[in-house]
C-alpha cells in the first residue's frame, strides 16, 4: 500500500468555528493552530516508522494527527477523553486511508491491550503482515494539569514492561509546560532538577527537542511549552522498585534548599550513614545529587526494609 499526504482537509480553525469547540479551562486544554510547528515536532522526533505503532493522547482537534499521518505513520491509534472532538477525528479518520483509529476514553485507565488491538486491526494491517509492534511512540500534546501524573504512570508502566511499554523499542515525545519540562530533563546541579528528574533519568534519557511559545496556542496560555522526548536507557540506573526511588527522591527534595546530612537526621540520626555508605556527600543538597546516586541510595534502604517518613 502506497503512502501519501492526507487530502485536503478543513483546517483546524475552521473546524473550531464548524463544531464550535472551545477550549475547556477544567480540561487544561489549549490548540496548536499552525501546522509548521506540529510538523516540526514530528520531524525531531525521529519515529521510525516500520513496524510501528504511533499513540497519541489528547489529540484534541487533530492537528498533531495530520503532521503523524503526513509523515507517512501506517499504525496510529488517539486516545481522546473529550467526545466533543470525535466527529473532527472522526473525518480525519475516514481520509487516513484506514491507518488511523481513535478511542474515547481516559488515558490514566484505559486497558493498553485496547491500543495495541485497535492498532493491529487497522486497514493498514489488512494483511495480518505485523502481528506485534516491535516500536511503539507515544507522542501528545498532554493537558497541562495531568502531564505529570500520565508521565509517571508510564514511568512506571516502563519500569515493569507492562502495556504498551512491552515492546521492544518505546519512545515518548510528549509536550509539557516549559518548567515542567525543564525539570524533567535537569542534570545534577541544576537549580530546576527534582523528583521528576531522578525518577525519570533513572530509566531513560530525557532531553528538550522543541520549544514551543505560549503565543502558539488558542486560547494563549500564561507559559511557554516545551516538547520532550525520553528514550529508554540502554543499561537503567534504576536498582530498586521505581516506587521506592520516587519516594527517596520526593523525601529528600521536600526540603531541597537543605543539606542531606540534616534531612536525613532530622528524620532519624543513626540514617545519615545511609549517605555515607552510598558515597554521597551529606553537605550536598538534593540537587546536586547524581541520578546513580540517587538510585543507589533508593536501593539500599530497600534492600534493609526502611521505611521512610
Amino acid at each position: 500500500m502506497s503512502l501519501s499526504k492526507l487530502p485536503k482537509l478543513p483546517s483546524i480553525r475552521d473546524l473550531i468555528r464548524i463544531y464550535n469547540l472551545r477550549a475547556k479551562q477544567q480540561l487544561s486544554q489549549n490548540f496548536l493552530m499552525d501546522k509548521n510547528i506540529t510538523d516540526k515536532i514530528i520531524q525531531l522526533a525521529g519515529l521510525e516508522l516500520e513496524n510501528s505503532l504511533c499513540v497519541e493522547v489528547g489529540p484534541g482537534p487533530g492537528l498533531l494527527t495530520r503532521s503523524i499521518l503526513d509523515k507517512g505513520a501506517r499504525n496510529v491509534v488517539a486516545v481522546e477523553k473529550d467526545p466533543r472532538f470525535v466527529p473532527t477525528l472522526e473525518q480525519l479518520q475516514d481520509a487516513s486511508e484506514g491507518r488511523f483509529n481513535v478511542i474515547l476514553g481516559d488515558m490514566l485507565e484505559i486497558d493498553h491491550k485496547e491500543i495495541v488491538q485497535r492498532g493491529l486491526s487497522l486497514d493498514s494491517n489488512a494483511d495480518k503482515q505485523i502481528e506485534a509492534f516491535e516500536h511503539v511512540h507515544l507522542l501528545g500534546n498532554l493537558p497541562f494539569s495531568v502531564a505529570t501524573p500520565l508521565l509517571i504512570q508510564w514511568l512506571h508502566l516502563l519500569a515493569a514492561k507492562q502495556g504498551i511499554f512491552t515492546s521492544p523499542h518505546v519512545t515518548m515525545s510528549l509536550m509539557f509546560q516549559k518548567e515542567v519540562g525543564l525539570r524533567i530533563i535537569a542534570p545534577a546541579s541544576n537549580t530546576e532538577r527534582g523528583r521528576l528528574s531522578v525518577v525519570a533519568q533513572s530509566i531513560c534519557d530525557a532531553f528538550k527537542i522543541y520549544g514551543v511559545p505560549s503565543s502558539s496556542f488558542v486560547p494563549r496560555p500564561k507559559v511557554d511549552a516545551m516538547v520532550v522526548q525520553l528514550r529508554p536507557l540502554a543499561k537503567p540506573l534504576l536498582k530498586s522498585s521505581l516506587g521506592m526511588l520516587e519516594h527517596v527522591a520526593r523525601f529528600s527534595f521536600m526540603k531541597r534548599r537543605k543539606m542531606l546530612a540534616r534531612i536525613f537526621k532530622d528524620w532519624d540520626p543513626k540514617y545519615v550513614a545511609l549517605l555515607e555508605e552510598c558515597e554521597i556527600d551529606p553537605t550536598l543538597r538534593p540537587q546536586d545529587v547524581s541520578t546513580e546516586k540517587f538510585c543507589n541510595l533508593a536501593q539500599l534502604i530497600e534492600q534493609r526494609g526502611i521505611r521512610l517518613p
